[in-house]
């Protein structure tokens, strides 16, 4: 199964009937009159948060979705059936956006939640509904009107409570590995995870979090380059981001320049997003000489001009994990105290989050419509070819 993070898909509700025409005839009764039933409202599309589901892929194959119409009335009074709804189910995470008017109907987070986005037509009236003292034989009805249609724009974002930056080959893979029962791969040689990666972390018998890791981020990813830009609007919905720093890394680069360009790429993809609440953490503190390992550190903390805490941790080993997963759990459980008794804390964290999306789907468009005048192209579709799987795994 291929990781797709996107898609377009159309979506119309169905009309509703339309009012009958129509007298009672029957024998032996002396006076009829007016029995035409109203016609039945149109079915709605609706979408719903499904937790098996965990990307967008069959949306590209079936792009077209169109809810039942209601039935006309009848004779005798008789009412059409209502068009059924149509639910559509999509992954955890999904939010809704008008390709038109570009207005964000609704984010879907939680199993179950739903979101209508076409409405179904109403139904006509039909000709006894229009008798009155003056008016015995009424010829007017009306038609059902017809429903909403739209075309949708689908982005998924991965839900994580933490997110994790950093280039290619900082240990982000091995420590989800190290502090959860997720297995993304990892190597003794270079290479970038492909997909995100969800792993639960269990802190102590009632407590955890979700952390996320997704494609390492390469000087130029706010200009298109590596896999890093695609990925980074799931990091959105992340509360807290460890900037993980090779200090042994592969290449030429030194950890203070790897620290930097990492940084820097998030800030020219969205500035509110460069603003969360960011943890520094130096990993491979085992594979630096013990008398380098000082000017290592401090060189990364002057070249940010960092003034936090620093963790040095080994993910490989697990050294210092512990402690650092702790604070993180101590920071979240302070975080959701904070969202779930004030009103104020709410609202901002929504302004945050809707800025964010903002900026990062504005400079994703920008970087699309530069890449089509150079006669470029800059789309999902062009990891169709590999067939990446999916590996995103909560483990309780």
């Amino acid at each position: 199964m291929k990781f797709v993070d996107e898609a377009s898909i159309y979506v119309r509700a169905g009309k509703g009937g339309n009012g009958c025409l129509s007298f009672w005839r029957e024998k032996f009764v002396a006076k009829g009159g007016p029995d035409g039933g109203d016609g039945g409202n149109g079915g709605s599309v609706v979408l719903v948060a499904d937790d098996a589901l965990n990307t967008l892929i069959d949306f590209r194959f079936t792009k077209k979705y169109i809810a039942d119409s209601g039935e006309n009335g009848q004779g005798r009074d008789m009412t059409g059936s209502k068009g059924a709804d149509l639910e559509i189910k999509v992954p955890i995470g999904t939010t809704v956006i008008d390709e038109d008017t570009g207005e964000t109907l609704g984010d879907l987070v939680r199993g179950g939640q739903k979101l209508k986005v076409a409405q179904g037509g109403h139904h006509g009236l039909g000709n006894t509904r229009f008798k009155s003292s003056t008016n015995r034989a009424p010829r007017q009805t009306t038609k059902g009107t017809v429903g909403e249609e739209r075309t949708l724009k689908l982005e998924m974002k991965v839900l994580a409570d933490v997110g994790l930056l950093g280039l290619p080959n900082a240990g982000k893979s091995t420590f989800i590995r190290a502090v959860s029962s997720a297995k993304p791969k990892v190597a003794d040689y270079p290479f970038t995870t492909l997909v995100p990666n969800l792993g639960v972390v269990k802190v102590k018998k009632h407590q955890s979090f979700v952390v996320a890791d997704i494609p390492g981020i390469i000087e130029g990813a706010s200009e298109g380059a590596g896999l890093g830009i695609r990925f980074l609007k799931h990091l959105v919905r992340n509360r807290i981001l460890l900037h993980i720093v090779d200090l042994a890394p592969w290449d030429e680069i030194t950890p203070a320049e790897a620290a930097v360009i990492a940084v820097n790429e998030l800030h020219q993809f969205s500035p509110a997003l460069a603003e969360r609440d960011r943890w520094l953490v130096l990993n491979k503190v085992d594979m630096v000489p013990e008398e380098e390992l000082e000017e290592r550190c401090q060189g990364v903390i002057d070249a940010l001009g960092w003034k936090g805490k620093a963790y040095r941790i080994s993910a490989i080993s697990g050294e210092g994990t512990e402690i650092l997963c702790l604070d993180l759990m101590t920071a979240l459980e302070e975080q959701r105290e904070l969202l779930a008794e004030s009103e104020e804390a709410r609202e901002k964290e929504k302004a945050v989050r809707a800025l964010i999306d903002e900026e990062g789907r504005n400079r994703i468009m920008s970087l699309r419509e530069k890449r089509r005048k150079a006669g470029q192209a800059l789309d999902d579709d062009d990891f169709d070819d590999d067939d990446y799987d999916v590996e995103v795994e909560y483990v309780s």
